[in-house]
């Protein structure tokens, strides 16, 4: 009778695969989320950037004409730099955000890998249980004919 017992086990075995691979995808599909947020994030992020660059570009030109000098030659070049140094720092949220959201791929892909370890696993048990309960049906059925 233990052979009851075996294919109870199986199917527990096969529940529990299917629970943790459950979980797997989740975490997965979480991750995924955090990735399209950090996009969003830097959307804000760079959207936000650039009010404060339009406002430092203004106020440094107010700074230059008060001086008395003209927007060229020194003046000209301040607010090049300011402008070159505005999309250095814009490829830098880019890049940032590009490593998050690799990061967060990259773990949804390894929480998919794990839950069909996981499933894998839970199908070797199940069948182990299932031939443990036909090893034990055949040995009854062997006792019995002889």
């Amino acid at each position: 009778m233990s052979f009851v017992f075996d294919i109870a086990a199986g199917r527990q075995a096969s529940a529990i695969g299917k629970y943790n691979q459950a979980i797997q995808n989740r975490n997965a599909q979480v991750a995924e989320q955090e990735a399209q947020a950090i996009e969003q994030q830097k959307n804000l992020d760079i959207e936000k950037f650039d009010k404060q660059f339009v406002k430092l570009e203004g106020e440094t030109k107010t700074a230059i004409l008060k001086s008395g000098a003209e927007l060229s030659g020194s003046g000209l070049r301040i607010l090049r730099q300011n402008a070159e140094e505005a999309e250095v720092e814009k490829d830098i949220i880019e890049y940032n955000a590009k490593i998050g959201q690799s990061r967060a791929f990259e773990q949804a892909n390894l929480a998919r890998m794990q839950g069909n370890l996981a499933r894998m696993q839970a199908r070797q048990a199940e069948f182990g249980y299932y031939a443990k309960a036909g090893e034990s049906l055949l040995s009854m059925s062997g006792t019995g004919k002889g």
